[in-house]
C-alpha cells in the first residue's frame, strides 16, 4: 500500500511521450473492434438458445451491469491515467503485481495463436467460396466414380467438407499427420495480413480498423434484411425469443452468462489497457466504457436476429422436405392422386391413415417431421456446420457465402489489433529490445515468431491441439487475472486514489454504483464464477475428443439415440470457455483404448467473445 501511495504520477504528460489516436472515433471503434468478435455472431445466439430465448437476458444484462461494464471502466481508466500498458501499469502500482500485466501478455500471445488459426479456417472456406456449385453442397463421388465416398455418403456433405477437406482431422491426438499445406498457406496469409496491419502500432490499426469494424455491421444488416424475406424466418425469431422463465431456475443459465459477459468485452487481455493509454489524459473514459459495453451487447442482439432468421428458414426447408418424402411414400403406397395430399393437410391424412391401415403407415417407416426438431438441430456449430448448410439452401448461395466469410474475417481481424497490441505495448515498457530497434521489425517477430508456433494446429491433429490450448490458456486465467486487477486497484493502488484519478480525467466523482461494484459485487461475483467454474470442471473426467471415419456408427447431422449395445449412448455438452470444440460424446470405451469418441465436432464460440 505505501508504494502505491508514493507513486508520483505527473498532472501533465509530455505530448509525445506516447502516440495517440488521430481522433476520438477511431479509439471507440477501435475498443469496439477488439470486443465486438466471432462470439457475437454464434455464441451469444447459441446461449440464447439454450437457455430459455429472450429468458437469457436476465442473467445476461445482470452479469453486464454489474460484472462487465464496471471492469471495463476500470481497465480503460487506469491505462489511461497511467499512460502505460499491462506490465507498465501493474509494475507502477506495486512490483508485487507485475506478474498480472505478464499474465494478460501470455495470454495474449496464446489466444492469438489459436484466434488467428480460426481465421485461417475462415480464409479456406472463403477461397472455396467461389466454386461453383459450393464444395460443401454435394458429396464428391468415389475413385470409380460410380458412387460417392463412402465417409462422406453415411455422413453429409457439409460435416465432410469440414472435417475432410477443411482439417483433414486424424482420428487420435497422437496422430499429427503431416503439415496440411493448404491450412499453412491460409495461415501464413492471416498473419501477413496481421502483421500489415498492426505494423506501426495504433498508427496502421487505427487505419485498417474503419473497416474491420464497420464492414461486419454492413453484412449483418444485409442478412438481416435479406434473412426477414425467407420463409421460415418467423419461426426462427419465435424461437429465439420466446421466453422459458423456468430456465432461470439452473444455476448453470448464471455461470454461463457470467462468463458470456466477461470473455465477450475482452477483458484482462492488456488490450484494453493499451488503447486506452494513448488516449488523452482528460479523456471521459467513464462515458467510452459505457458506450462500448453496451455496443458490444447490442451486436449480441442484433447478430442474433439475422442467425435465427436463416436458422428458420434452413428449419424450415428441412421440415418441408421431410413432410414431401413422406407424402410421396403415402401416395405411392395407396396409390392416390397426386397433390391429393399436401403440405397443410398431412397431419389430417396421416391421422386418418394410421387409424384405418396402421401396418401399412408403420412398414413405411415414415420420418417424425416436426419443425422444433429441426430448429434445435442447429447446436454449436453455427459458423462452419449449420450456417454454411443454411447458405446453399439460399438463392445465391455463392454470393452470400462470400459475404459471410469476409463477415468473419473483418470480426476475427479486429478483435486480433487487440491482441497484437496486448503484445506489442508491454514489449517495448519491458525494453527487452533496444530502442533503436524500429517498431515494424519487433511486430514481424511477433508475428512471425506467432506463425512459426501456431504451425502445431495446421497438422491433422492441430483441432485438437487448438481445444487444449483454449481449455488451459483462454479461460480460467482471465479470470484469474480479471480478479488481481480489480483488488489491486481497489486494495493496493486505492479506490479514494483511483476515484480522485476518475474524477480528474473525466470531472466527476464515480458514484456510488462504480464504489459499489468495485469494492464488493464484481469481486464476489468473479470469485464465484471461479468457485462454480472449478467445481464443474472437477466433476469432469478429463478427455480428449476425436473424429474416428472408420468407426461403424459415423454420426450424422440429425443425430438420434442409440442403445448402449449397438453404438453408445449420445450427449450434447456444451461448455463455457471462450472459444473451444464440443461434440456429441459417445459414452464407452472402443476397442479397449478407453478413448472417448465424440462425433459431429463442431466449432463453438463460447464466450468468445471476441
Amino acid at each position: 500500500m505505501s508504494n502505491a501511495q508514493s507513486l508520483d504520477i505527473p498532472e501533465v504528460l509530455k505530448e509525445d511521450d506516447r502516440p495517440k489516436w488521430d481522433n476520438k472515433f477511431q479509439y471507440i471503434l477501435s475498443c469496439v473492434g477488439f470486443a465486438v468478435g466471432l462470439g457475437n455472431v454464434w455464441r451469444f445466439p447459441y446461449l440464447c438458445q439454450i437457455y430459455g430465448g429472450g429468458a437469457f437476458l436476465i442473467p445476461y444484462v445482470t452479469a453486464l451491469i454489474f460484472e462487465g461494464i464496471p471492469l471495463f471502466h476500470l481497465e480503460l481508466a487506469i491505462g489511461q491515467r497511467l499512460r502505460k500498458g499491462s506490465i507498465g501499469v501493474w509494475n507502477t502500482i506495486s512490483p508485487y503485481l507485475g506478474g498480472v500485466g505478464i499474465g494478460s501478455l501470455m495470454v495474449s500471445f496464446i489466444v492469438s495463436l489459436y484466434y488467428n488459426t480460426i481465421l485461417a479456417w475462415v480464409m479456406w472456406y472463403f477461397i472455396n467460396s467461389f466454386q461453383e456449385p459450393l464444395p460443401w453442397s454435394a458429396c464428391p463421388l468415389n475413385g470409380n466414380r460410380t458412387g460417392y465416398i463412402e465417409e462422406c455418403h453415411e455422413s453429409t456433405a457439409v460435416n465432410y467438407f469440414w472435417y475432410r477437406r477443411a482439417l483433414n482431422i486424424a482420428s487420435d491426438i497422437t496422430d499429427s499427420g503431416n503439415l496440411q499445406w493448404w491450412l499453412v498457406l491460409c495461415l501464413a496469409i492471416c498473419w501477413a495480413i496481421v502483421y500489415l496491419c498492426t505494423i506501426r502500432g495504433i498508427e496502421s490499426t487505427g487505419k485498417a480498423i474503419y473497416v474491420t469494424a464497420i464492414f461486419p455491421y454492413l453484412v449483418l444488416t444485409i442478412f438481416l434484411i435479406r434473412g426477414l424475406t425467407l420463409p421460415g424466418a418467423t419461426e426462427g425469431l419465435v424461437y429465439f425469443f420466446t421466453p422459458n422463465m423456468n430456465i432461470l431456475k439452473n444455476p448453470r443459465v448464471w455461470l454461463d452468462a457470467a462468463t458470456q459477459i466477461f470473455f465477450s468485452l475482452s477483458l484482462a487481455f492488456g488490450g484494453l489497457i493499451a488503447f486506452s493509454s494513448y488516449n488523452s489524459p482528460k479523456n471521459d473514459c467513464e462515458k467510452d466504457a459505457v458506450t462500448i459495453a453496451i455496443v458490444n451487447s447490442m451486436t449480441s442482439l442484433y447478430a442474433s436476429i439475422p442467425v435465427f432468421s436463416i436458422l428458420g428458414f434452413k428449419a424450415t426447408t428441412r421440415y418441408w422436405d421431410c413432410l414431401d418424402r413422406n407424402i410421396i411414400g403415402i401416395i405411392n403406397e395407396f396409390d392416390l392422386p397426386d397433390q391429393s395430399i399436401m403440405r397443410d393437410n398431412y397431419t389430417i391424412w396421416f391421422g386418418l391413415l394410421n387409424t384405418t391401415h396402421p401396418k401399412k403407415i408403420a412398414s413405411l417407416k415414415l420420418r417424425s417431421c416436426d419443425l422444433q426438431e429441426f430448429l434445435d438441430a442447429s447446436g454449436t456449430g453455427l459458423a462452419f456446420i449449420v450456417f454454411t448448410e443454411a447458405i446453399i439452401l439460399m438463392p445465391g448461395s455463392q454470393g452470400w457465402a462470400v459475404l459471410f466469410f469476409v463477415m468473419l474475417f473483418s470480426l476475427g481481424l479486429s478483435s486480433m489489433f487487440g491482441n497484437i497490441e496486448g503484445i506489442l505495448t508491454p514489449l517495448l515498457e519491458l525494453h527487452v529490445v533496444s530502442k533503436s530497434v524500429p517498431k515494424e521489425v519487433l511486430s514481424g517477430v511477433i508475428c512471425l515468431v506467432s506463425f512459426v508456433t501456431a504451425l502445431c494446429f495446421t497438422l491433422r491433429s492441430g483441432s485438437y491441439w487448438l481445444e487444449v490450448f483454449d481449455s488451459y490458456a483462454g479461460s480460467l486465467p482471465l479470470l484469474i487475472i480479471a480478479f488481481f486487477e480489480v483488488t489491486g486497484v481497489v486494495y493496493v493502488y486505492g479506490i479514494k486514489r483511483f476515484s480522485d484519478d476518475v474524477k480528474w480525467m473525466t470531472g466527476r466523482q464515480p458514484n456510488f454504483y462504480w464504489q459499489v461494484s468495485w469494492r464488493i459485487i464484481s469481486p464476489l461475483l468473479m470469485l464465484t464464477v471461479f468457485i462454480a467454474f472449478v467445481t464443474l470442471q472437477t466433476q469432469k473426467q478429463p478427455s480428449y475428443g476425436a473424429w474416428n471415419p472408420k468407426y461403424v456408427c459415423r454420426p450424422i447431422f440429425l443425430i438420434h439415440l442409440l442403445s448402449k449395445n449397438d453404438c453408445y449412448n449420445l450427449l450434447l455438452s456444451p461448455d463455457t470457455s471462450k472459444l473451444s470444440i464440443v461434440s456429441a460424446i459417445f459414452e464407452g470405451a472402443i476397442w479397449g483404448t478407453g478413448v472417448k469418441i465424440w462425433g459431429l465436432v463442431l466449432l463453438q464460440a463460447k464466450g468468445w467473445t471476441r
